[in-house]
């Protein structure tokens, strides 16, 4: 306890601006301890420079956030949640979110694992104005940054007691919380490649043999199962926006036969995978997954403009 309270008293917000930049950056250093160590260390009285160097801290990694996600959209998002342990269903949750309530999810984002970086990164993709976007960037920052600082103040005798234990046996500790989150990490590992094996029995198409159906007069139906895909009009010409977690959609006895083709945004495609799936179980056995999904489609078509689609 003594040391980090004479870390925090002797560096103080540029020790908490350092935790927390580097967190929003989206590196896995937790700044929510930090945050509240401060807040029971210091009292309320001492709340005034952690709370604004969190907050600029924030700013400045959202910002670059932000401006990442104009500039290179739904493919940034494909790098952020191969970092993730949930990487398949990482983009479709955090767009999910967004689009839901919008601009919004800011004030909240920070709180829920992951989710920061994503939608700040949705923010920019979206095409929200800046000041609009640093308005509710700026409110979610200072709510979270607070609620931290005001756990601690609230509890700081519960803290203080933590602290000591941990510089007691704060090795033995350590160990635990290690081994705890090695097991879930590799739960979660095991549960991934369940499911992709699983998935593996559905057939992929490529995007150049999509193309060459359709140049051969060969129309299939295509889904689009991006959970933008309502909203968006960048999609496969003439495909369908379905709901992943909505019913099988409604499709003319005739289609039996009909080639099937489904995509989505997201690694391995899993999400396209999964409602190919639930159609060949229910009797659509020509059903593929686009090999790469929209961003493999998007690529072919800014290589080869001149191909029609």
């Amino acid at each position: 306890m003594q040391d980090i309270q004479l870390l925090l008293e002797q560096y103080g917000g540029w020790l908490v601006f350092a935790n927390v930049l580097v967190e929003q950056a989206g590196l896995p250093v937790p700044a929510y301890p930090m945050l509240i160590a401060a807040g029971a260390l210091g009292g309320a009285g001492g709340w005034a420079v952690p709370w604004l160097a969190a907050t600029a801290a924030c700013l400045l990694a959202d910002t670059l956030w932000y401006l990442a996600g104009r500039r290179y959209g739904s493919r940034l998002l494909g790098v952020i949640c191969k970092m993730s342990l949930s990487q398949d269903s990482c983009i479709r949750q955090t767009q999910r979110l967004y689009l839901r309530i919008g601009v919004r999810a800011l004030l909240v984002c920070k709180f829920l694992p992951g989710a920061g970086a994503l939608s700040t990164v949705m923010a920019g993709l979206t095409g929200t104005a800046y000041r609009r976007f640093l308005l509710y960037d700026l409110a979610g920052s200072l709510i979270w940054v607070g609620s931290a600082l005001l756990l601690g103040g609230l509890f700081h005798n519960v803290v203080n007691d933590l602290l000591e234990i941990l510089g007691t046996y704060g090795a033995m500790g350590l160990g635990v919380l290690a081994a705890v989150l090695a097991l879930y990490i590799l739960a979660r590992f095991l549960r991934r490649r369940i499911l992709l094996r699983s998935l593996r029995v559905i057939p992929r198409l490529s995007v150049d043999e999509l193309m060459q159906w359709r140049q051969d007069g060969r129309s299939p139906l295509v889904f689009d199962v991006r959970p933008e895909a309502v909203r968006d009009e960048q999609r496969i010409p003439g495909a369908i926006a379905v709901d992943l977690k909505a019913p099988l959609p409604e499709l003319d006895p005739d289609a039996l036969e009909s080639d099937i083709v489904v995509y989505c945004a997201c690694p391995n495609e899993v999400s396209a995978a999964l409602l190919a799936s639930r159609l060949r179980a229910a009797g659509y056995p020509n059903t593929w997954a686009l090999r790469g999904g929209y961003e493999a489609w998007a690529e072919r078509k800014r290589a080869a403009p001149a191909q029609g689609a």
